[in-house]
């Protein structure tokens, strides 16, 4: 048997409880990151799946936070998936990424669309865990539009489903779906959706069932999910306070074997 912990964060591209992306300065944005490191190491997961981070922005002190975090939070392994990119005096790239004590193998990054800024998608990857296979799926979906939504969730419910065609054989494990889901406050909407979707492999059990992430400091709205299949054991789920960015963390911890 195998413990593992996850983390799901949205770190809204480093800039804090700033709420226009832009008017953070680069010195703060380092600062909060360092933040976001510190909380991680206090933390201790095994994966860390992020939205919202910055390969190299203007907007956002024209740097990678992905690697920034890897050395300062002492990760070996991290993986990218860009869903937005744009060249010119005002370039950008962010989307979606990995932090991983495991190592990372078979990653692939599907974005819904072509929009060069607020664009969503997914990233996947095989977290190698001892013996065990573990694919990840972090995911954003569209923060305004309920039909969006299903339609990206089509999306990614058919590439599974081609994904596990293409390789049965590794298929032993489904995977564990998390990120920010965008869910208005019934949670009749993305959530209900994709479990349903889910029931064709196995049982699903979405996570957190009680508290809320969004906005952090006095959280209404759980946006943020951890999706896990029912061959992850004894799981322990948290919301984590915290103010370094307009979400809260969720951490889960469960066994597989």
């Amino acid at each position: 048997m195998h413990r593992l912990r996850l983390v799901t964060f949205n770190i809204a591209h480093g800039r804090g409880l700033t709420p226009i992306q832009g008017l953070t300065s680069p010195r703060k944005l380092r600062a909060n990151l360092l933040k976001i490191a510190a909380l991680m190491k206090r933390l201790d997961p095994d994966v860390v799946a992020m939205q919202e981070i910055d390969e190299c922005s203007r907007w956002s002190g024209n740097f990678d936070h992905l690697d920034y975090l890897r050395l300062h939070a002492g990760f070996p392994y991290a993986a990218f998936g860009i869903n937005n990119r744009r060249a010119g005096l005002l370039n950008l790239c962010y989307g979606n990424a990995l932090l991983s004590r495991h190592p990372l193998v078979g990653t692939e990054t599907v974005v819904f669309g072509q929009r060069r800024i607020g664009e969503k998608g997914f990233l996947y990857a095989e977290a190698r865990v001892g013996f065990h296979t573990v694919p990840f799926v972090n995911l954003h979906l569209h923060f305004r539009s309920r039909v969006r939504r299903m339609v990206q969730l089509d999306r990614l419910v058919g590439w599974l489903r081609e994904k596990q065609r293409a390789r049965p054989e590794s298929w032993i494990m489904p995977p564990i779906i998390c990120g920010d889901f965008n869910n208005p406050s019934t949670r009749d909407d993305a959530t209900a959706a994709l479990l349903s979707h889910l029931s064709d492999y196995c049982e699903y059990t979405m996570y957190p069932q009680t508290g809320a992430t969004f906005p952090s400091p006095m959280p209404r709205r759980t946006l943020d999910f951890i999706f896990l299949p029912e061959g992850c054991r004894n799981v322990k789920c948290e919301v984590i306070r915290s103010f370094l960015s307009d979400h809260r963390p969720v951490m889960v911890e469960f066994s597989i074997g």
